[in-house]
C-alpha cells in the first residue's frame, strides 16, 4: 500500500516538515461494523437508567379493603391501589437498571483506527508541531486556531477535537472558553469522540503516543531452556 505523507504545521499555520504515516494503521480501511458496535457501546454506557415506577405494593395507601368481598353487587377489590384503579400501581413499568456492557479491547482499537482513517480521507486531520501559550488567554488559543484556518464564526464553525499527550494549566485555561473545541488525551480518546468532531487536531507528541497505542501488540515468548512436550512426545 502507498504510504501517506502529511504536513506538520506550527502555531502560525506554516508547514515546517512532513511525516509518513504508519501504513499498518492508516491503511484507508473503514470498518463500519466495528464503529457501529463502539458507538452503541458508548451511548449505552452514557445512559443513567433512572426511570422508575411503583408497583401496587409500593404505592402509599390502599391497606384497607374498599368494601366487603360479597353482597355488594360490585366486583371484588382488595386494594384501592390496584393497577386497574386511578392512582394505582404500575404492572410492568420501568425500574432503575444498568445499561452498560463491555466489548473486546481489540474491537475498540479497530473502531478508533477506522474513525481516524475516515477523518484522513475527509482531509480533516491536522498535525501540529507543538501547542504552547505564554499566557492563559483565550485570544492566544483562538489565534492559533485561526492560523490553522479553523473558521471561528458562529454560522460556519464546526466541532473541533484537540488531541494532546498532556495538558498543562496555562493551556487548559486558555482553551476552556472555546465552546466548539473538545480536548482529549490520546491515551483516553475513543472512536465516538473522533466521529462527532468535524476536524481533528493532534500535536506531534500526541500523535506519537497515539501510534504507540494503536500499534499491534507482539507477544514474544521467552525461551526458558526447558524441553517442550507435545502429545506425550519429548522434543
Amino acid at each position: 500500500m502507498e504510504v501517506i505523507t502529511l504536513p506538520i504545521y506550527n502555531t502560525e499555520g506554516k508547514e515546517i516538515e512532513t511525516i509518513k504515516l504508519d501504513s499498518t494503521i492508516f491503511d484507508g480501511t473503514i470498518n463500519t461494523a466495528a464503529i457501529y458496535q463502539v458507538v452503541n457501546l458508548y451511548r449505552a454506557n452514557q445512559r443513567k437508567g433512572l426511570s422508575s415506577t411503583k408497583t401496587r405494593g409500593e404505592v402509599s395507601g390502599g391497606g384497607r379493603k374498599p368494601w366487603r368481598q360479597k353482597g355488594t353487587g360490585r366486583a371484588r377489590v382488595g386494594s384501592i391501589r390496584s393497577p386497574l384503579w386511578r392512582h394505582g400501581g404500575v404492572i410492568f413499568g420501568p425500574h432503575p437498571r444498568d445499561f452498560s456492557y463491555t466489548i473486546p479491547a481489540k474491537l475498540k482499537i479497530l473502531a478508533l483506527k477506522s474513525s481516524l482513517n475516515a477523518k484522513l480521507k475527509e482531509n480533516n486531520f491536522i498535525i501540529l508541531d507543538n501547542l504552547k501559550v505564554e499566557k492563559s488567554k483565550t485570544k492566544e488559543a483562538a489565534k492559533i486556531l485561526s492560523n490553522l484556518k479553523i473558521n471561528l464564526k458562529k454560522k460556519n464553525r464546526h466541532n473541533v477535537l484537540l488531541l494532546l499527550d498532556k495538558l498543562d494549566g496555562n493551556l487548559k485555561r486558555s482553551l476552556r472558553n472555546i465552546n466548539f473545541l473538545n480536548i482529549a488525551l490520546t491515551k483516553d480518546v475513543h472512536a465516538y469522540e473522533v466521529l462527532v468532531s468535524r476536524i481533528v487536531i493532534i500535536t506531534k507528541d500526541g500523535f506519537a503516543a497515539l501510534i504507540k497505542r494503536l500499534s499491534p501488540i507482539r507477544n514474544t515468548k521467552a525461551k526458558t531452556g526447558q524441553d517442550k512436550i507435545s502429545n506425550g512426545v519429548k522434543k
